[in-house]
């Protein structure tokens, strides 16, 4: 049993050795949860959910009807159900699902990942690329990694821009989805600023 208090909030997790980072919460997670403010007006999706921790912590600050989660892991889930009751929120939704094969909504204000970031990149991939027509404008994709590069490439090149946090060695990246003119335009300058570096660097 993990017991732990996040945003002030007091929480116990039940996990099993299958579950990833049983014996402790994971610090990239409590490093992307440190960058996170929950609002009550926020419908969230909490993606890979794991044994539970961002998904109940929001369903404890902001309502349980707030909030989806899902992992591709059937023990994962089953373990997050348990955890969802322990913690005083059963009603959350929580459901397998691989990527968002089994999410039908299309206006989460938030998306939270921390991606299985030891595989290659098609999972993390799939993630942007969906999330962001999953998110209502305005709406925010926030992932965690110790791998920057890619996801800097990767979020910026979808979403227009990133804005990237150093936490205890992992980095939380935080994008949001803009109006189509503005998404184009920063698409531009940043292709124009990568053109600028080769020729300068004379590639």
């Amino acid at each position: 049993m993990i017991l732990t208090e996040i945003k002030n909030v007091s929480l116990r997790f039940e996990t099993d050795p299958s579950n990833f980072s049983p014996n402790n919460i994971d610090t990239g997670t409590l490093a992307m949860l440190s960058a996170v403010d929950f609002l009550p007006s926020d419908k969230i999706l909490d993606m890979g959910c794991g044994y539970g921790v961002v998904g109940i912590l929001a369903a404890k600050l902001i309502g349980y009807e707030r909030v989806t989660m899902c992992d591709i892991s059937e023990s994962a889930v089953k373990q997050a159900k348990i955890n969802a009751k322990l913690n005083g929120v059963p009603n959350i939704d929580i459901k397998i699902s691989d990527g968002f094969c089994n999410i039908q909504d299309n206006d989460f204000t938030l998306i939270l990942s921390n991606p299985p970031y030891h595989t290659d990149f098609s999972v993390p991939r799939r993630f942007i690329e969906v999330g962001f027509k999953k998110l209502v404008l305005g709406g925010k994709m926030i992932m965690v990694t110790k791998r920057p590069d890619w996801y800097k490439n990767k979020l910026t090149s979808i979403f227009g821009g990133v804005r990237i946090l150093e936490i205890n060695g992992y980095y939380v990246f935080i994008s949001e989805k803009r109006g189509e003119r503005v998404q184009k335009k920063e698409k531009t300058v940043n292709k124009l600023s990568k053109k600028l570096r080769k020729k300068q660097r004379g590639v």
